[in-house]
């Protein structure tokens, strides 16, 4: 008997593909046995475990993301893809002057977004026990304390998630018990390895990170730091996805983690990626537990993970 877990990967806006994937998985009457999620992939993951159903998931973030509130946020203010061509050149310096102040005055705090505002953009994820889910469930954290990965498997939904989510620098880090937690993406940015720990006997993994693209040099300090952890984040991912069974990456990569305008594209594009795939997806269903597990022990011994 298989036990299919999703290894749903961080990504922000990017992360939105999962709905799509999900969708396709829902319509072919693919049953999905546990989900680890991380960052935007903790989001939806939860999510899902909380509605079991991929189309509720849509609603709810489509209705999150056009709410005047969430707007109001300004988000795409943060995106390196700004798209000017519906703003005359004043309301473009405007948008330039403020998004800088708005960085000046985070210099004075832990993040981009305060205490207060995150809260309220949090309140909107079911405040529900992780155990009571229709599936199971965990997030990934990374505590800015120990360096150490937390997984979430118990506990508070919308604490995990918004732990898990904590983008550095951009929302404030969540407390918990001795910990200091940001984005899980930090330690792990596809949790292909951790899905094991619910059960699973074979992984299917989707990755929405960004490209490492051939870049201009660096001009200052920030941009080298900046440079630098991309690095850093990408050869992780890379290393971590050798325990995935399978990897799904939907063509998502050009975009910006804070593009969220482009949030039906996206998931189009998930759908797309996950219909693909289908026939490999399916092969991975039935393939015979055994089998897999020797080849998961020979990946180990040749030092693939």
């Amino acid at each position: 008997m298989s036990f299919l877990g999703l290894a749903l990967g961080g990504g922000g806006a990017r992360g939105l593909a999962h709905i799509g994937l999900l969708k396709v998985l829902d319509a072919e009457k693919i049953k999905i046995d546990a989900i680890t999620g991380c960052s935007m992939g903790a989001v939806v993951g939860g999510l899902y475990a909380y509605y079991g159903s991929a189309i509720q998931v849509e609603e709810f973030i489509l209705q999150t993301i056009n709410h005047p509130k969430f707007i109001e946020l300004g988000i795409e203010k943060l995106s390196d893809n700004r798209r000017e061509y519906d703003k005359n050149y004043f309301e473009q310096f405007v948008d330039y002057i403020d998004a800088r102040l708005q960085a000046i005055r985070a210099l004075e705090r832990p993040s981009y977004f305060d205490e207060s505002l995150t809260k309220e953009i949090y309140e909107v994820v079911p405040d529900v026990p992780i155990e009571s889910l229709q599936l199971k469930f965990s997030a990934i954290a990374t505590d800015l304390l120990s360096g150490e990965e937390i997984n979430f498997s118990k506990g508070n939904l919308r604490k995990a998630v918004r732990a898990s989510s904590a983008i550095p620098g951009i929302f404030p880090p969540v407390p918990y018990q001795d910990y200091f937690l940001v984005d899980g993406s930090a330690s792990e940015s596809v949790p292909a390895g951790k899905v094991r720990e619910l059960g699973a006997d074979r992984i299917l993994a989707v990755d929405v990170m960004r490209n490492l693209k051939v870049v201009d040099q660096p001009q200052n300090v920030f941009e080298i730091l900046y440079r630098t952890e991309d690095i850093t984040s990408f050869h992780l991912s890379r290393l971590r996805l050798r325990e995935a069974d399978l990897i799904i990456r939907p063509q998502v990569s050009n975009l910006s983690w804070a593009d969220f305008d482009m949030a039906s594209e996206i998931i189009a594009e998930g759908a797309k990626a996950a219909a693909e795939n289908l026939s490999e997806i399916k092969r991975l269903i039935n393939r015979n537990s055994y089998l897999l597990e020797i080849e998961h022990y020979i990946k180990k011994l040749k030092g693939d993970i």
